[in-house]
C-alpha cells in the first residue's frame, strides 16, 4: 500500500467517538496491510459514515450496512 493511501486512511480513522477511534486504529495496524484493493476501497467508503452509525455497525447493534461491506465488517468486529 502506498504511504499516501495509508496516511489518508489513518486520517479518516480518527474519530470523535473514542471507542470507534480505538477499534479503527487497531484495525488499521493489523488488518489493512493484508487487505485486497477491493476491501480497501470498501473500508475507505465505510469510513464516510457518521460516527454513531459506524459504531452501531462495528459493535453489532445494526446490520443495516451495504452487503459489499460484509467482509470488512466481519474483520472489524474481530479486531
Amino acid at each position: 500500500m502506498e504511504r499516501v493511501t495509508r496516511d489518508r486512511l489513518q486520517w479518516k480513522c480518527r474519530r470523535g467517538l473514542l471507542e470507534l477511534d480505538l477499534v479503527l486504529s487497531q484495525f488499521l495496524k493489523r488488518q489493512v496491510p493484508e487487505m485486497s484493493a477491493a476491501d480497501l476501497a470498501a473500508f475507505n467508503e465505510l469510513l464516510d459514515y457518521p460516527d454513531t452509525e459506524l459504531w452501531d455497525f462495528v459493535s453489532g447493534r445494526s446490520e443495516r450496512f451495504d452487503p459489499r461491506f460484509g467482509g470488512v465488517m466481519s474483520r472489524l468486529r474481530t479486531t
